[in-house]
């Protein structure tokens, strides 16, 4: 798309925000309420979407605690186009989008997946061989949500191509119910690939309807994984402490005011490790400290005003990475990098009717920075933003109309080498959907955005792309159906289906590439039966070229193998909850390294006894890879795990 229709989609988008009134005004019979339809609930392991035309994935507490995920990274690659380079260590893992993200074997992330805890920037940094620094545990969270491509973005970051991942940790409310009291949940767990331990304990105090705390302390330990063929994968093994703490208070005369501060923090401790953490190259070992910090202070107001839906979050996020190089020598090896990103965001949702259209206006303003130490590995300096921007769903007679516009104004200062080295950057992003649902649960949507990626402190070597913003445009469409009773009394269906295609330019994160072209379709469906049966589909298929400039194959080098995964399961009352899962990875052959097909099933138990002794007791059983299949991942540059049982046992008090 020429820069000249991206400006006249984000000047007509704005032009729709400033004429919401006009719109209505085409409604012939004046002011009406929007149609609403009843939700439809699928009672499957995963919800499926269909009632948003953003392509997004809700992992929900009860699949975290059924996938039993070892890293956070794990938890999220049942996610439709969502591709790991390794994962099943909270070190030397990546995550891949739609194709961007990941720099396999090289760089943990390339800047185009954005990820947030409760309202934080983390990881994300260009590390020389080292991952996407997402040093956290599973258990610490309650849900995560994965948001593919650009619609979606502005209102949390610029430059997402990939996409977005979110998480949020647990309150205290969801173990006492909200009422006044004290609970306790203990969960234990043993992996017997890698002989991996878990025990997490949580603890939940209300001392009123007012306040809640908090608080989770988290240990997991794993050894050395084997393949399905029994060999060393070669990722070392870890020890992994994590806590966080948590409160809330309520107050106002109506109880319309919080105000939240969570704290958390992982430890990593590697003696005598490979520098690299992917393993495919051999720098030296290190004696490695990891330690990542998270804390968060929110403040929310919902007073009885429509008008007003205010919420102000300060942020900061810590990450910090020693290394001390076993023989002496190499600097790289004794890089200690650390990086801090402080961030305010106040933001209001107004809803309100204009005519016959009906709006949830998201209006906000940012200011972050993030300050680097300048070091061998990678240079160092601070970069400053300040963000507006401007989200407005629009509802009328079925139609959901939503423009989307930020601007992002930056400043990066160098230090060390470069610091008389200063930089001025601004961008104007943004985006518009379009969804219709028709009272038969059938919808169609489609979309079209663009962002730019401001340069970041990693190219400060680079004074041309310290100038240079990187630029993409999306166009996605698709179609979505929800229904109950569709086959039989009682059952419930979800369907979704996204086809998207983004062009990258400009492009400043990979080396001699200036131009890709990323498209391709995703498939979420979900399925239940009165009788307790459900079903889970969901699959991606890629087709990514290097347009600029020409190689002699024109292959994306970190496009995903297609994928397709099934999973079947039966709930048994609330007792007992069965399920079969079979991943099935294509054939890659368009990439210089190619890989083949592999076929993985999983199955796992859930056993919750509802009386006698045992009640309230949770017994989960999973078992990965269950035909101890050897294969490898595209993209990923280990094998992947051979054969895993995993057995967590857990109880609230």
């Amino acid at each position: 798309m020429a820069p000249t229709s991206v400006r006249g989609l984000l000047l007509c988008g704005a032009a729709i925000i400033a004429c919401g009134p006009a719109f209505g005004q085409d409604s012939a019979t004046g002011t009406e309420d929007p149609l609403l339809l009843d939700t439809i609930v699928v009672d499957s392991q995963r919800e499926v979407a269909t009632d948003t035309a953003v392509p997004v994935t809700r992992i929900d507490s009860e699949e975290i605690q059924d996938r039993q995920a070892g890293s956070v990274a794990e938890l999220l690659d049942s996610v439709p186009g969502v591709t790991l380079v390794n994962g099943s260590t909270a070190t030397g893992s990546a995550i891949n989008i739609r194709g961007m993200g990941a720099w396999s074997g090289t760089y943990g992330s390339d800047q185009s997946v954005l990820i947030l805890i409760d309202g934080a920037t983390v990881g994300g940094e260009e590390l020389y061989r080292i991952g996407t620094q997402l040093y956290t545990d599973p258990a610490l969270y309650k849900t995560a949500e994965v948001v593919r491509g650009t619609v979606g973005s502005f209102e949390y970051g610029s430059g997402v191509i990939g996409g977005m991942v979110q998480f949020e940790t647990a309150d205290a409310s969801d173990f006492t119910g909200g009422a006044p009291g004290f609970r306790a949940r203990q969960t234990l767990g043993y992996d017997t690939n890698g002989h991996g331990r878990l025990s997490s304990t949580i603890l939940a105090w209300q001392p009123s309807e007012d306040l809640e705390f908090l608080a989770n302390y988290t240990w997991r330990d794993l050894g050395r994984q084997e393949d399905g063929d029994g060999d060393d994968l070669g990722a070392e093994g870890t020890e992994q402490p994590s806590w966080l703490v948590k409160g809330t208070w309520h107050f106002g005369a109506a109880r319309d005011q919080s105000l939240t501060l969570s704290y958390s923090d992982t430890s990593i401790s590697e003696r005598d490790v490979p520098y690299d953490q992917f393993g495919t190259t051999d720098f030296g070992n290190v004696d490695r400290d990891i330690r990542s910090r998270t804390a968060v202070l929110s403040y929310e107001w919902d007073p009885a005003s429509a008008l007003i839906d205010t919420e102000v979050t300060l942020s900061h996020a810590d990450q910090d990475i020693e290394s001390t190089a076993i023989v002496p020598g190499n600097p790289l090896l004794d890089a200690d990098p650390r990086y801090r990103t402080t961030k305010l965001t106040a933001k209001n949702t107004a809803r309100f009717d204009l005519g016959a259209t009906s709006h949830d206006l998201v209006a906000g303003i940012e200011f972050s920075r993030r300050d680097r130490t300048d070091e061998s590995s990678a240079p160092g300096g601070i970069d400053d933003r300040f963000a507006l921007f401007v989200v407005d769903d629009i509802r009328w007679r079925g139609f959901t109309l939503t423009p989307a516009l930020r601007y992002e104004d930056q400043r990066v200062e160098g230090k060390g080498q470069y610091a008389d080295d200063e930089y001025e950057n601004d961008a104007l992003m943004g985006g518009v959907s379009l969804r219709h649902e028709w009272d038969n649960g059938i919808a169609v949507f489609g979309s079209a955005a663009y962002t730019e990626g401001l340069p970041i402190i990693d190219d400060m070597a680079n004074p041309v792309y310290m100038e240079q913003p990187q630029k993409a445009r999306t166009y996605e469409l698709g179609a979505s159906y929800a229904s109950a009773d569709v086959f039989g009394p009682g059952d419930a269906l979800a369907l979704k289906v996204n086809l998207y295609q983004s062009l990258v330019w400009d492009i400043t994160a990979y080396s001699n590439v200036s131009k890709i072209e990323l498209s391709g379709l995703e498939i979420e469906a979900a399925y239940s039966m009165a009788n307790g049966f459900y079903a889970d589909v969901n699959a991606a298929f890629a087709y990514d070229e290097q347009l600029s400039p020409e190689t002699a194959t024109g292959y994306w080098s970190q496009e995903p193998a297609d994928q397709l995964r099934v999973g079947l399961g039966k709930r048994f009352g609330e007792t007992y909850d069965l399920k079969w899962e079979t991943v099935y990875n294509f054939e890659m052959d368009r990439a210089t390294t190619p890989t083949d097909e592999s076929l993985v099933h999983n199955v796992g138990l859930t056993w919750t006894p509802q009386d006698g002794r045992l009640a309230g007791i949770e017994l989960r059983a999973r078992v990965e890879n269950l035909l101890d299949l050897d294969y490898r991942q595209h993209l990923a540059t280990r094998d992947a795990p051979g054969r895993n049982l995993k057995l967590s046992l857990a109880r609230t008090f």
